[in-house]
Formats: structure tokens, sequence, C-alpha cells
């Protein structure tokens, strides 16, 4: 039986952090590598310099774009930018859930939703402190189907309600929809625990847990 540990990220962490995915995230050849989950909090012209300038001055290609992404990523874990929780099995980390402040992203859903986190109107937020959001889920191959989505989502919650959020959100599209956004996880998990519907962008439908 597994014992899984779920640990919330810090910068003590990223030895872990870069260990899932370098060597267990995308072993079956998943279509989402490479990738260190930092595109969400980067803005257009952060995006411009960080990743694509970074990338044609290691020389391009698929080598010189994992170089760039990797060092962006390396500088916003130690700065605390990338927030989320890992998931270990006997000291390996096995999981990963990217979940922060909702005015921290440029871009939830769809990467084509660019909106300014600040911009509270479109992003139907009131403040800082009012919305947690849940921007992907990734899982070791070998560790799926074993529920570990829902228990990273149950201890998301809790922490939420524990620091004073009022929801919840997350951007699922519907169950055997366009698989290119399956990290965002299934909407039949978010609907088990009390997620509703109240926007839908795209392909991607807004869904809030109210926390009392």
């Amino acid at each position: 039986m597994n014992n899984f540990e779920i640990k919330k990220l810090t910068p003590d962490l990223s030895k872990d952090y870069f260990d899932f995915f370098d060597n267990r995230a995308f072993s079956d050849g998943s279509p989402f590598a490479p990738c260190f989950c930092n595109a969400f909090n980067l803005s257009k012209e952060r995006m411009k310099v960080e990743l694509y300038q970074k990338a044609e001055e290691y020389g391009n290609g698929f080598d010189g774009w994992v170089k760039a992404l990797r060092e962006s990523a390396e500088r916003m874990v130690a700065a605390g930018e990338i927030q989320g929780y890992l998931v270990f099995d006997n000291g390996v980390s096995v999981g990963w859930c990217n979940a922060n402040e909702r005015l921290n992203y440029y871009r939830t859903g769809e990467f084509d939703l660019r909106t300014p986190p600040e911009d509270e109107e479109a992003t139907n937020c009131s403040g800082r402190g009012q919305v947690k959001a849940i921007v992907c889920f990734e899982i070791a191959p070998d560790y799926r189907g074993k529920g570990i989505a829902s228990m990273l989502l149950e201890r998301i919650c809790e922490d939420a309600k524990a620091e004073g959020f009022k929801y919840v959100e997350a951007y699922p599209v519907k169950d055997g929809g366009y698989m290119g956004m399956a990290f965002t996880g299934p909407m039949h998990m978010y609907e088990k625990v009390g997620f509703k519907v109240v926007e839908q962008k795209g392909e991607a439908y807004v869904m809030r847990k109210e926390l009392v």
C-alpha cells in the first residue's frame, strides 16, 4: 500500500521539483514535455526575454528551448513565484499540482488567455487573497489512477480555507474533451467535491468551490 506524502513547494524542495520534471513527469513520451510549469506566471515580455531570446542565445532547437525553460523555472522556484504541491512516494517526487493566488497568473486554462493578473474585472476577483487557482496537475505515469490528483485537490482546498481564501478555482474541459488540456484535471473530479461552473472561456470551464 502506498503511503503518499504531500509537501507544499518551497525553494528547499527545488531539487525534488526538477527531479520530477526531468525524470518522471513525462517518461511516457507525453506531448506536454518539455515543461517546468512556469508559463502560467510569465508575462508576454518575460516570455520573450526569458524563453525566446534565451533559447536563441542557446542555439535554438530542442536543447536550447529546454535550457531556457529550465533556467527560467529555476529562478522562479528560488523566488517563490511558482507555487504548488509535490507528492512523494518514499522520498521520491511522483506528482505535482500548480496552485497559486489567482492574481499571480497571467494565464489559466487555455494558453491564449493572457489576462493581466491584476485585471480584477477580467479575472472575477475582488482583490488578492480571494481566489486560489489550480492550473495544472502532472502525475508520473506509473502513479496515475491511484487517486493522487484527488488527494492534492483536497489538500489545496483545506490549505486555501486555512489561509483565508474564499474560493478555489479550476479550469477543466468537459470530460472526454480536448486532450491538449488534460493537465487541468478532469471536470468530474471537481464536481465530486462541490465545484460549480461559473463561466466558459474557449474550451475551458471556470469552476469554483466556495470555502465555507
